[in-house]
């Protein structure tokens, strides 16, 4: 998340901490990259994919947040988000077939 390349800007030294629109940015561009590669990934809608895709997201995500050693509010809140986002791209992507 942290730029190096602040560091060696003129006056970089004084801003280590991105600002609430650095980190704003990064995590809707994360999210829209996952959505559109979900959307694109889904277009043919198999269910054992779409069922598979729910478990190993799940799986992941509970690996990556175990080093993080989340409270188990923080990890149920990425939990519902992660599923929120493929419910999103799975009705974007039923929605776009359906329009066709």
């Amino acid at each position: 998340m942290l730029s190096t390349e602040r560091d060696f800007r003129r006056g970089g030294e004084r801003f280590p901490i991105p600002s609430q629109g650095e980190v704003e940015g990064r995590l809707l561009m994360f999210e829209v990259v996952a959505a559109t590669c979900l959307q694109e990934l889904l277009a043919k809608r198999d269910s054992h994919l779409v069922s598979g895709l729910r478990r190993k997201l799940l799986r992941n995500l509970k690996e990556k947040c175990a080093p993080l050693k989340l409270c188990a509010d923080d990890e149920r809140s990425a939990k519902e988000f992660a599923l929120q986002l493929l419910k999103a791209a799975l009705q974007k992507a039923e929605n776009e077939r359906q329009a066709e």
